[in-house]
């Protein structure tokens, strides 16, 4: 036993493995344990594929092949038959997501079609009966995409392409207006010339119809005397001319408002970019048009207001755009869309990036990033997730006007409202997307590893939305992941151990299960068998909440399954835990910004908390110096003796109902607490219970030991896990202790 614990320790200082007592995982196919139930996405109803809205959807760019597929269930799967048509229709929709992920870029009734006539083969009438049904059921058109590598440019440009077709519509509609109404003046003035008074004029404005019967030339002269002469003068008349054929030249919009990314004279200006140095040029390129187009709407609506004046709008406007345009302005352009891959951008490209960030410009871009474990320069195998192209995205939000979003791509879907909110945002706007597209990944789906990687905090979701508020509680966001108050979130871990017996764990899910999953660290684990499983080895996450000091005599150790879903254990060695700890300082830090476990706020909490104290004790000490000494038996202990104020400061203070506690003056020790989660509960120094860490258990442990308390004095509060299973049953139990 001391040879394995010396071998194991040996291994978490030095990464060195002893052949005699830790096996190499090459080769294993080894995953974190709560992969296990993921192997065949296929099989399970998630988020994905997702279906590419075509045309108005109500807000919604995309929707997932599951969500289409309940929608029409709740109308069709109805009566006696409900349950054969949701079975059916469930096939389908597994057919569907299967072909999906084998294919890409087809339409949702390609795909639909396709599954159908596959699973019709071998199938009754009342399959098809189900499948029309189901079907008709069923408005939506549009794309299906499963989650890859081109997931995040396809969603963006969808979804930025659905923006901007809006956005054009409006300006188009505008555009219009100030043609037409220009145009007005221009005819009103010409027919109150004398070319537009003349027989010829008139007979061809009346028509052929009255030719031989009305005397045009008659009318003619009678116009010229009888109406005034044109009241424009030459300047007016030149300068609407102008500011016509600057409408109608403009390349910024399409006549039919639909977006497009052809160039050409003539043709609308593409705003879709693959580079941002060419964003940057065609932006620069184009800015003496745009101006010169900004100017002319905003002439042509003093002209067509009646309000132009040359002595007083002439000189303004020909310093117009001098100083550039103002958000306002820009606003009712294009906004630009910029897809660039990490992997592919230089020195050069970065800079270009940062300066269309700090420039304020409406250039939207979308950083993809495939591998967030980049190679630490401490040595070959040792990770870093502390990621030059991830740190971009915290450098944009010090910029303060950039509207910043950071995802990974398994996320996407269910942030889209904040995507539209981006995508809308006046400014320039970072959608900074993790596609899990690694190739270094062992063998698992680029869904899993997106996944994986904001479960573990090596890449979360956060939202900084300038447009939101004036502070960081309402421009912050930190929501969208899972168990934003701990620092790992913990899922249980269900398995069948050497009896056949169900035992159900508690697993942390860190960064070092991530990192764990990729084949290019597998120098940093190492596989003990099972007959070598000592004490010496505690979960990750056991090990990251302290900090060594000396020798260390416990090694941390991962759960993880091989290719047969056999339980092994792995241990680590101290370079995952130092990222590990990197990892979780930086997610501390986001915490912070979105009000979690906020420094400032917990030290001013403690400072009026120490007030409050302090009031509460002199006013007990005032008012025991107020009241008079009792009379005294003199066979009485002074120890009977208890001031009423002195038993007012000793009561509990008051709980919310939402907090665990224990009221630990009261305890008997029992023992029940202790022996059910000794980590979870613990006695302090005069063997009264408390409660030592609430993420060392779960609610259940909370609510049975409520209920086995002797003098009922476990209180579980709500749940911190909203996703523990039986919440339902649990809170209901928990009720008579709240």
């Amino acid at each position: 036993m001391q040879a394995d614990t010396q071998a194991q320790v040996s291994f978490f200082l030095t990464g060195r493995r002893s052949s005699e007592h830790l096996d190499a995982v090459d080769g294993l196919g080894l995953r974190p344990a709560l992969f296990a139930g993921y192997r065949e996405l296929n099989q399970l109803r998630y988020d994905f594929p997702v279906v590419l809205i075509d045309g108005p959807s109500g807000g919604e760019f995309a929707q997932s092949l599951s969500g289409i597929i309940d929608s029409a269930l709740t109308s069709v799967a109805r009566g006696s038959d409900a349950d054969r048509v949701r079975k059916h229709a469930l096939r389908i929709e597994q057919q569907v997501r299967t072909l999906a992920a084998n294919t890409s870029g087809e339409t949702f009734a390609a795909l639909w079609d396709k599954a159908v006539g596959q699973l019709g083969k071998s199938a009754d009438k009342s399959f098809e009966d189900s499948a029309r049904r189901t079907r008709a059921a069923i408005k939506i058109k549009g794309t299906v995409v499963d989650c890859d590598a081109a997931l995040p440019s396809r969603l963006l440009q969808h979804s930025w392409a659905a923006v901007q077709r809006q956005k054009a519509l409006s300006f188009r509609k505008d555009l219009d207006r100030l043609v037409l109404k220009l145009s007005d003046i221009l005819k009103a003035d010409y027919e109150r010339s004398d070319a537009g008074r003349s027989a010829k004029n008139l007979q061809a404005a009346v028509g052929t119809g009255f030719g031989d019967t009305f005397d045009f030339s008659a009318m003619s002269r009678i116009l010229s005397k009888g109406l005034p002469k044109q009241a424009f003068s030459e300047s007016r008349r030149k300068r609407i001319g102008e500011l016509l054929a600057t409408l109608n030249a403009q390349q910024f919009i399409p006549s039919n408002g639909a977006p497009t990314n052809k160039a050409g004279a003539g043709n609308p200006y593409p705003f879709l970019f693959s580079s941002c140095a060419e964003a940057l040029t065609a932006f620069r390129q184009r800015g003496p048009q745009l101006i010169e187009l900004a100017k002319a709407i905003a002439m042509a609506e003093l002209e067509i207001s009646g309000q132009y004046s040359e002595a007083r709008h002439d000189a303004l406007f020909g310093q117009f755009g001098a100083n550039g345009l103002d958000l306002q302005d820009m606003a009712r352009f294009p906004d630009y869309l910029v897809c660039v891959n990490a992997a592919t951008m230089d020195a050069v490209e970065h800079a270009q990036l940062m300066e269309i960030l700090s420039s304020g410009l409406p250039i939207k871009t979308l950083l993809q990033i495939d591998d967030i474990l980049d190679q630490s320069p401490q040595g070959e195998g040792s990770p870093t997730s502390g990621l030059r192209s991830r740190k971009i995205a915290t450098m944009a939000i010090g910029l303060n006007d950039v509207y910043v979003l950071q995802s990974t791509s398994s996320n996407l879907l269910r942030c889209q409202e904040r995507v539209l909110r981006g995508l809308s945002y006046r400014g320039p706007a970072l959608f900074s997307v993790f596609s899990g597209a690694s190739a270094s990944a062992a063998g698992l789906p680029p869904y899993l590893v997106s996944a994986a990687a904001m479960e573990s905090r090596a890449f979360p979701a956060f939202t900084y939305d300038p447009s939101a508020g004036a502070n960081w509680a309402s421009r912050f966001f930190l929501d969208t992941n899972t168990q934003v108050d701990l620092d790992w979130p913990v899922q249980t871990f269900t398995f069948e151990d050497e009896q056949h017996q169900r035992v159900s764990e508690e697993l942390a899910f860190t960064l070092v299960d991530f990192v764990a999953s990729d084949r290019r660290y597998a120098k940093c684990l190492a596989r003990v068998p099972k007959a070598k499983w000592n004490g010496s080895m505690i979960p990750v996450q056991e090990s990251l909440a302290h900090q060594r000091n000396g020798m260390p005599d416990k090694v941390p150790s991962l759960l993880m399954v091989d290719a047969d879903d056999v339980l092994q254990k792995v241990i680590v060695d101290e370079r995952l835990i130092r990222e590990a700890r990197r990892c979780l300082e930086t997610w501390h830090s986001l915490q912070e910004l979105g009000g979690v476990h906020n420094s400032h706020a917990e030290k001013l909490l403690a400072c009026e908390k120490q007030a409050w104290e302090e009031r509460l004790q002199q006013a007990a000490q005032t008012q025991a110096a107020s009241v008079p000494a009792p009379a005294v038996a003199a066979t009485a202990s002074p120890a009977a003796v208890v001031p009423a104020a002195n038993a007012a400061v000793e009561q509990e203070p008051a709980r919310s109902p939402d907090e665990a506690y224990i009221e630990t003056a009261r305890c008997s020790t029992c023992n029940e607490c202790t022996t059910l989660n000794n980590k979870l509960f613990a006695y302090d120094g005069n063997q009264q219970a408390y409660i030592k860490d609430l993420a060392a258990g779960t609610y259940a442990q909370l609510v049975e030991a409520a209920e086995s308390c002797q003098v009922s004095i476990i209180h579980p509060g709500k749940p911190r896990n909203p996703k523990e299973p039986g919440l339902e049953e649990l809170l209901k139990r928990a009720e008579p202790f709240l």
